[in-house]
């Protein structure tokens, strides 16, 4: 209860008051060789795909391999095997570890799409459907739904956002509506930021203030969140919505050489998602602002900057490669249980790999590639691998079962609840989070999820005491924790909550499948390794500072978690 306490009284501002001040530019990182960190989330890549696609396997290009820069990165780098996610594996949370060094009950981050008992609704409605609703300030706050997704920009339909005046893929942080955003009643009804929402401080937060530049590319303008506690720790953000309608992009080209103006499959115009080829040429934006960035210039390019201490961005292709059914097209995803990838994701993979190499490419011709510490990881995995394992509740047809959203509606408040018709919708995907409207009903509920476990396909239920192993207990404060489900269903493998016939795979559960992923932290000056031993996709976050120089202990999850630092690493020995 003590940790609780102490991140809800505002320990955000208390840490970040106690780091060190600002060193000059032109000393930065002097005492040591690695003076930049270029860190890159392949969203959806395993452990096994970067085995297969380094390696070869048979059934994928032949049997030969296909991914040979990230092959190549391995030959000079640390490469972990049994790393793990956030759990729940959702983007948001999977991120902000990755950033943050913090697990769920530290950042209070969950799921895109989450539940606060300590807030209120916001003043419009969100453009996925959270309804507007009262706040008054000082007064009991209602509970509301929370949403960090495409809903708060102030138009999801644009590329940009919505911002005024940005250019195509230009609007970033300026796309936010803070109408469309969570209140606070503690705070005089003020809307919660993204970057306020998560409670412990990042990495972005501890190298600008220490003098670094910083940078970041992500799919929403939400993910602006990466700043930590104030938001003013970037020094470049860019947020192309990748659940925008899809739009010919000048200018950009893909790795293969594809103009990406006219759009290269004009079948699929609804989201970047939803083909395999546009969303090649959604991540080549991305990609190009990070070449930018390394050129010492902002990410259009538009203005000399500095190469930045700490940048990087997400890669969404091969989540869609592996998720992604598209009429017309094909399936992507896999062919069993080993891993060998379909043709479509292999596709998709050599892509993410041909942009890396044009990032590596880039670091030499300027002379950076010493000197820069590329770490390769992801926010989450995907499931089932094997697809034979695939089995979608309620289903295509609607008869394979039901949800324990749907079994529970009737105790779900109304933002949560499957009966309100015009809501975004319940936390579920292949995990469930149940925020109950009374939590004094959860006996009752698991009674009731248990005795129709074969409907939900259930796996393991999490509540009461299993929960409070890794969670704090759900409530109000000072006895709670707002954030907290009432229950965490983990379906059976395989298990997804959709009735979607365009996907075959999806990520935020517990399995191995969600939670596995690539880590791969290079640099040449590293000898090759592969390190067997369970390491957390959190402990990025302290060994990135440890890299360039920092203390890891300016990060409060590691004060408050004891997040350590990745082993195997030959790393400066004095901190600052």
């Amino acid at each position: 209860m003590k940790q609780l306490v102490l991140l809800l009284a505002g320990t955000a501002a208390l840490a970040l008051a106690a780091l060190p001040g600002h060193a000059e530019d032109d000393d930065w990182g002097h005492n040591n060789r690695i003076k930049h960190v270029l860190l890159i989330s392949i969203d959806g890549m395993h452990a096994v795909d970067y085995r297969n696609c380094a390696r070869g396997i048979g059934g994928a290009n032949n049997g030969t391999p296909y991914c040979p820069n990230l092959a190549a990165l391995g030959h000079s780098g640390v490469n972990y095997v049994a790393a793990n996610t956030s759990r729940p594996s959702d983007s948001f949370p999977g991120l902000m570890a990755i950033v943050s060094g913090a697990t769920p009950r530290t950042m209070g981050v969950y799921y895109d799409v989450a539940y606060d008992r300590s807030l209120d609704a916001p003043a419009n409605t969100t453009g996925n459907g959270v309804a507007a609703g009262p706040c008054t300030p000082g007064s009991a706050p209602t509970g509301t739904r929370t949403e960090y997704e495409e809903g708060i920009d102030l138009d999801q339909s644009k590329l940009n956002g919505g911002a005024p005046g940005a250019s195509l893929t230009d609007g970033g942080i300026a796309s936010i509506d803070p109408a469309r955003l969570i209140r606070d009643p503690k705070a005089g009804c003020a809307p919660v930021y993204p970057w306020n929402f998560v409670r412990t401080n990042t990495i972005f937060g501890v190298v600008h203030r220490a003098g670094g530049y910083t940078a970041w590319s992500d799919k929403h303008p939400a993910y602006s969140s990466v700043a930590g506690p104030g938001g003013n720790s970037l020094d470049d953000y860019f947020s192309p919505e990748i659940n925008s309608l899809v739009v010919p992009v000048p200018g950009i080209n893909t790795p293969a050489g594809v103009s990406c103006s006219p759009v290269p499959d004009p079948s699929q115009l609804g989201a970047w998602t939803d083909s395999f080829a546009n969303i090649q040429c959604y991540d080549t934006i991305k990609v190009d602002a990070i070449l930018n960035e390394i050129r010492g210039k902002n990410h259009n390019g538009s203005a000399h900057t500095r190469f930045p201490t700490l940048f990087g961005m997400n890669f969404q292709a091969v989540s869609v490669g592996q998720k992604l059914i598209e009429s017309g097209v094909g399936s992507g995803g896999y062919l069993d249980a080993a891993g060998t990838p379909s043709e479509l994701l292999t596709q998709e993979i050599q892509f993410v790999d041909s942009s890396i190499g044009k990032m590596v490419d880039e670091l030499k011709d300027n002379g950076e590639l010493n000197s820069t510490l590329i770490v390769i990881t992801s926010k989450h995995g995907q499931g089932p691998i094997d697809p034979h394992r695939f089995f979608p509740i309620p289903g295509h047809s609607g008869t394979n079962g039901t949800t324990p959203a749907t079994l529970l509606a009737n105790l779900l408040p109304a933002s949560e609840s499957p009966l309100n018709p015009t809501g975004i919708g319940a936390t579920e995907d292949d995990v469930s989070l149940l925020w109950l409207s009374d939590s004094s009903t959860t006996d009752a509920a698991v009674a009731t999820l248990e005795q129709n476990g074969t409907q939900i396909g259930l796996g393991t239920i999490f509540y009461g005491p299993s929960l409070a192993i890794n969670y704090n207990k759900p409530g109000l404060p000072p006895f709670g924790d707002p954030r907290t489900p009432d229950i965490i269903v983990t379906p059976n493998p395989g298990v997804i909550y959709t009735g979607s016939t365009a996907k075959q795979e999806e990520h935020g559960g517990f399995s191995h499948d969600d939670t596995n992923v690539m880590m791969l932290l290079s640099n040449p000056s590293f000898r090759s390794e592969t390190v067997y031993s369970d390491v957390s996709t959190a402990q990025v976050a302290p060994t990135i500072l440890k890299a360039l120089g920092l203390n890891p202990r300016n990060l409060q999850a590691v004060q408050l978690e004891g997040t350590s630092v990745l082993p195997d690493l030959d790393l400066p020995r004095e901190d600052r």
